[in-house]
């Protein structure tokens, strides 16, 4: 018996009957050779964890355009705190916690520079829309070629959006990305001064709490004990109110309102001069063969603009358009 049949084997015997097993995937695109040491969803969460486009973000934006300070979030740090959020969910709930990982670790490998300022953008500029799921799902499927699993698939595409994950791994996804959002925005709106601590409503703090710490506690607890047993994890009513009233406090105060906001009316100027600009000379595209050209020049701009970190995107728009000094004598 290898070690990932023994670790099959142990998923049989642990996890909830609600949970999806490793040996019941169904499977890649592409066949692959199985591992003797990981189970396929171990699989996947390496080969996210090693792609190119996973390290890009690390240099894109969460909320706050280039912030100054070494402790505001960016899309790496949220896909981390997502990860570790659904696991805890999943581990109390006895579902694969090895996908849930995966999915969580892709599921903003298609977000784009600027965060969902740069995704409005390109949403107006390219053909058909741009969604940044269904990027997360191109990049694995066709930009980094990882022929991942159809569970891992269906969870990074379903992680937002009107359509349901097939699995409760994807669900329980789904949950941890609203909860690891609407509260490190909180965090990060109070470094900044946007808000202060008092300022979130009273009824929201008696329920949640008080603290970054206390409301993710009453959310994973409250989602963790109000599911057991089920196949489609929630809130409670009480609790789930408290988390929709305060995911519209922020939409109030924070995303659509701040003094942090006013940068992203240059971000449309960045965004539409790129992709004007590559249209017209795509061989400029340094990403050229990494980009897919199956459907069109114009959606491999899209691809490549998608992939850029916020310091890249600055780059090439100042490379592009800003005029250099003259130094010849």
């Amino acid at each position: 018996m290898t070690v990932r049949e023994a670790t099959e084997d142990i998923e049989a015997r642990t996890l909830s009957p609600a949970a999806t097993l490793s040996r019941n995937t169904r499977g890649r695109e592409r066949p692959a050779e199985l591992c003797e040491l990981r189970t396929e969803f171990q699989r996947d969460r390496d080969k996210i964890l090693h792609c190119k486009s996973f390290r890009r973000l690390k240099h894109k934006t969460q909320v706050f355009i280039t912030p100054e300070g070494d402790h505001y979030r960016t899309r790496l740090t949220h896909t981390l705190e997502v990860s570790q959020i659904a696991r805890t969910i999943a581990r109390g709930l006895r579902l694969n916690e090895d996908l849930t990982e995966a999915m969580a670790l892709g599921h903003d490998l298609g977000h784009t520079p600027f965060g969902h300022a740069g995704e409005k953008v390109l949403d107006t500029l390219c053909d058909g829309g741009f969604r940044h799921n269904e990027q997360s799902l191109r990049v694995v499927d066709h930009i980094e070629k990882l022929n991942l699993t159809w569970e891992v698939r269906d969870g990074i595409l379903c992680h937002t959006g009107p359509k349901e994950a097939s699995t409760p791994e994807g669900r329980v996804l789904h949950l941890a990305d609203q909860i690891a959002y609407i509260n490190h925005d909180i965090d990060d709106a109070i470094r900044g001064g946007i808000l202060h601590g008092g300022d979130i409503p009273k009824e929201i703090t008696e329920i949640l709490g008080d603290s970054h710490g206390k409301r993710i506690d009453t959310l994973v607890k409250d989602i963790i004990y109000n599911s057991m047993g089920r196949d489609r994890p929630q809130m409670t009513d009480g609790v789930g109110r408290a988390m929709n009233r305060l995911r519209d406090f922020m939409f109030e105060r924070v995303y659509l309102d701040s003094s942090a906001k006013t940068e992203e009316k240059k971000v449309r100027g960045i965004i539409e001069g790129l992709f004007y600009h590559y249209i017209g000379h795509p061989e400029e595209m340094s990403a050229a063969p990494e980009a897919n050209y199956s459907r069109g020049t114009e959606r491999a701009v899209c691809d490549y603009i998608a992939g850029m970190s916020d310091r890249f995107a600055l780059y090439c728009y100042e490379n592009i358009y800003i005029p250099k000094s003259w130094n010849k004598i």
